[in-house]
């Protein structure tokens, strides 16, 4: 029998060529396609504090044109139009709003929220005055609880298909190309689906908490969704957690103060890294050049000066200023620009202080254990300051007057009801409006469309405490009203 022939070397060098010529431009074409991470910058430290990447986006970015049909999608899932109605606010001529950045990433454009979404609102002076954005303040009217169950609900929809939501695309996008159309977007629906299921089961605790309304959340039962906490099996007095966004200026001053509301951790460093995994960025994909230009703005970052937009009288700010080196300055520092002082940055017990306690019992010994294991891997970054503690932190005041509502859990609405004793401060107000109140310092609080009703009535939501002679309520309302004219200083 005649053995078959066997093909010559040559032959099979020339077909392994042309199978390789034939794969390379395919192969080329997704490489550039596919394997850039580039995220867009920004030159400006504000701007990059405003729109920067934080690496969030690898990990929880939603595809930039998904994000942008939402709410056309499911509009009657929002209080009003638009992603605006819960409270983001949009600059002229941007996409995006302030606080959510966009990164090119497995091909596609990705966007997720960064810092500034927690920390930049707007104020106006008067009622026909134009909002000034002011970057590093609270963000007293992004609603982030109603953001998490809009994008929950609206992926979960029956209308969240390809077949429905792809042509939205096309339309918005002006024109989307075959494999995009085909290939890239329906895939994306799904894998959003998946995401945005597996994100907010984690956070599953929100469905059983009252409404956090604007400016607040509820950092660190978050925290403990990382973790995998069995929520369901957890003590009621750990699950209501909420509290106010904070102030951020000013940063390097308070380095090595207890910081975060109860004082659980005394490094800047670890607090920011800690801050960031709200944003997405997990230890593998954070990306920590940006982050550093954030830490580097904020670290002397300062508030606008009240003055600037309201008139201070001079002589009444000067008596004030001795009924508050008398009464405030050992726990808040000499100014609002020096922060020494004997309890500046350490934590009152909350025996003496006496305010709402659910933000202190929501943090846990165990919680503290377990987030030493974060960066566990990066020596260089690994968290070893967060510890439990038994009270609230006295923090400095620096831009007091864009801070309000007052108190950790922002229970009481301005300055002046800050100055009255607990039974005398509004059980109800109205959160979320930007308009001020230069007179009480705070925002105001009467009732309107698309504000939120608060509770004081509410778990949480408690606006006893910072009573008594020796936090100022007790002094005769000419020593409140000229305290309170010498901290619009702050």
């Amino acid at each position: 029998m005649t053995a078959a022939p066997t093909p010559s070397c040559s032959a099979c060098r020339f077909w392994l060529w042309a199978i390789v010529l034939l794969v390379l431009p395919f192969a080329l074409v997704a490489a550039i396609r596919f394997l850039p991470d580039r995220p867009v910058t920004y030159d400006d430290p504000v701007e990059h504090f405003k729109y920067g990447s934080t690496g969030g986006e690898r990990n929880m970015g939603f595809p930039y044109w998904l994000f942008q049909v939402l709410p056309d999608v499911c509009p009657e899932m929002l209080p009003g139009k638009g992603y605006a109605s819960l409270g983001f606010i949009f600059e002229p001529g941007r996409d995006l709003p302030v606080g959510m950045s966009k990164r090119r990433h497995l091909g596609i454009d990705r966007v997720f929220l960064n810092c500034a979404v927690c920390h930049t609102a707007t104020v106006r002076t008067s009622l026909t005055a134009q909002p000034i954005l002011v970057s590093g303040m609270p963000a007293n009217q992004l609603d982030l609880m109603r953001f998490q169950k809009f994008v929950q609900a609206c992926v979960n929809d029956r209308r969240f298909t390809p077949a429905q939501v792809v042509p939205r695309i096309a339309e918005k996008a002006g024109g989307l190309g075959l494999f995009d159309k085909t290939v890239v977007y329906p895939l994306g629906i799904y894998l959003m689906r998946d995401g945005v299921a597996g994100l907010l089961g984690r956070l599953r605790f929100i469905h059983a908490q009252a409404e956090w309304g604007p400016g607040r959340v509820d950092t660190f039962n978050s925290a403990k969704a990382i973790f995998g906490v069995p929520f369901e099996h957890l003590p009621k007095e750990e699950l209501v957690g909420v509290s106010d966004f904070p102030a951020i200026w000013n940063q390097a001053k308070k380095q090595g103060m207890q910081l975060h509301w109860d004082g659980n951790n005394s490094r800047v460093e670890e607090r920011n890294l800690s801050a960031a995994f709200g944003t997405g960025a997990t230890p593998k994909l954070i990306d920590h050049a940006a982050i550093a230009r954030i830490e580097g703005w904020i670290a002397t970052a300062t508030p606008p000066a009240f003055g600037k937009y309201f008139p201070i009288d001079a002589p009444l700010a000067a008596r004030g200023k001795a009924v508050y080196d008398a009464t405030c300055a050992a726990c808040h520092g000499k100014s609002g620009s020096n922060f020494t002082g004997d309890s500046v940055g350490k934590v009152t017990p909350i025996a003496a202080i006496g305010t709402d306690r659910g933000r202190l019992d929501s943090y846990t010994l165990q919680l503290a254990q377990n987030q030493g294991m974060l960066y566990s891997a990066d020596p260089d970054r690994r968290f070893r300051h967060f510890r439990k503690t038994w009270g609230y932190a006295n923090a400095p005041l620096d831009g007091l007057w864009l801070r309000a509502p007052y108190l950790h859990n922002g229970s009481v609405p301005t300055l002046w009801d800050l100055l009255q004793p607990a039974a005398q401060r509004p059980k109800i107000f109205w959160r979320g409006n930007d308009l001020y109140d230069p007179q009480h310092l705070g925002f105001v609080t009467a009732e309107a469309p698309g504000l939120f009703r608060y509770d004081t009535a509410i778990p949480g939501n408690g606006n006893a405490g910072h009573e008594g002679a020796a936090y100022g309520t007790a002094l005769p309302a000419a020593d409140k009203w000229a305290l309170l004219e010498y901290l619009k200083n702050f």
